[in-house]
């Protein structure tokens, strides 16, 4: 792969992966949207998709990383780490990219939270915050979520038939909504630096009214926590298989 297709891969992957996730997101919290009080689960199911559509368009030019921290895991335990920039660099632009575009998509709903009476902050469509605010406890959470996720990914590759038969991105997809039920209740499970980081950089930017605080002193434990994760699922994989 080169560094072209790789960058173009994830950007596109990516992109679609924070339209879906946040889309989700602002379908079920925003006034004015059909989906609104939909509920966790379908929170939960629509970034599943969002994986699944993000992960099999990216997949032909970039493997389909989409995430930080599955780059780290591959990267300690194959010792490759040349790509490393290029796939965190397009994960990056497209984490931006999809959450320019899911303000684009809601645009009249952004644009009714100036509604005084019915404003609400924005934030946790973009990015992720914790329920209760401890940073201990919520970088522990995002660490094991994280583990959760990237050492499945390792482990899958062991299986061929997976890889042949094209159904391995399809599990992890369902993987990512297994970890949304399970795990994101403490944190919101960003579980991915760029899902997280991009998003909230765009959030601070954007024109929405009465949007709320991008709240950067929390915005670390989602970049570091899931960056942890991913190196630890890379080591235990090389210790244990």
């Amino acid at each position: 792969m080169s560094n072209g297709d790789i960058f173009v891969g994830e950007v596109i992957g990516t992109a679609i992966l924070i339209l879906f996730g946040a889309g989700v997101v602002a379908a079920v919290v925003l006034n004015y949207s059909k989906a609104k009080d939909a509920g966790w689960v379908v929170i939960a199911f629509g970034w599943g998709f969002g994986v699944m559509a993000g992960a099999y368009t990216a997949a032909p030019l970039s493997g389909g990383h989409l995430n930080p921290a599955v780059t780290l895991g591959i990267a300690i335990d194959t010792g490759d780490w040349d790509k490393v920039p290029v796939y965190v660099a397009g994960q990056m632009v497209g984490a931006m990219l999809g959450a320019v575009l899911c303000w684009l998509v809601y645009f009249a709903q952004f644009q009714a939270n100036a509604e005084e009476d019915k404003a609400q902050p924005t934030l946790g469509i973009f990015s992720t915050s914790p329920t209760i605010r401890h940073p201990v406890a919520n970088l522990i959470t995002e660490i094991i979520a994280t583990i959760g996720l990237v050492l499945p990914i390792l482990a899958f590759g062991l299986t061929k038939g997976l890889g042949e038969s094209g159904t391995a991105i399809l599990i992890v997809a369902f993987l990512v909504v297994g970890i949304g039920l399970s795990l994101g209740g403490p944190t919101g499970y960003a579980i991915n630096p760029a899902r997280d980081l991009g998003p909230r950089m765009v959030h601070a930017v954007l024109p929405i009214p009465n949007k709320g605080t991008s709240d950067w002193g929390y915005a670390w434990i989602p970049v570091v926590g899931p960056l942890i994760g991913g190196a630890l699922s890379g080591l235990i994989f090389n210790a244990a298989f």
